[in-house]
């Protein structure tokens, strides 16, 4: 791919995500366009449809939360700590777009097998907070990690909102 293209298929993903993040999923491809500075006929030829701009975004985001949590996961906070600075990221990232993506007709590959390596770390996470004490041990990782999408894929979500506080505070094991 020429450099020239290369940049405009970057920037285009970066405002789409910019948009979608600040706005919701209901961003047209046209504002997304010129908000990028580009005509509507260079991001579709960069990216034939909309769903495939969507992917594109959530593979992306998915990448970079998942480079996050690894790097939170190697610190040697205390577990919950990981997981609250963990969740108070995901407030920040267009989740509630990303889950809303898996339809019937098309689930992308990519995004579906990021979603899993998530799912696995969250819940990582999870049992050592729970092992270490600081997270209730009577729910599943997979029961934990369900309640947490909640919190963080839903439009909206902030780290210190009333759904996403009294969700953790449920959570955090009592002396």
């Amino acid at each position: 791919m020429r450099a020239d293209a290369q940049r405009n298929r970057e920037l285009i993903a970066t405002t789409a995500l910019d948009l979608l993040t600040r706005r919701g999923p209901a961003v047209s491809m046209e504002e997304i366009a010129r908000a990028a500075g580009l005509g509507v006929g260079t991001l579709y030829r960069h990216f034939p449809d909309r769903q495939s701009l969507l992917d594109s975004v959530a593979a992306t985001t998915l990448r970079t939360l998942l480079a996050a949590g690894r790097a939170e996961q190697s610190s040697a906070a205390p577990r919950w700590q990981v997981l609250v600075r963990i969740v108070a990221r995901c407030t920040g990232l267009p989740l509630a777009l990303i889950s809303s993506l898996p339809d019937a007709t098309r689930v992308d590959p990519t995004v579906a097998d990021l979603v899993a390596e998530l799912d696995a770390l969250f819940q990582g996470l999870v049992e050592d907070a729970q092992r270490e004490g600081s997270l209730r041990a009577d729910l599943t990782g997979a029961q934990v990690v369900g309640l947490l999408n909640v919190a963080v894929c839903r439009p909206g979500a902030r780290a210190d909102d009333p759904l996403t506080t009294v969700l953790l505070d449920g959570l955090r094991a009592r002396p």
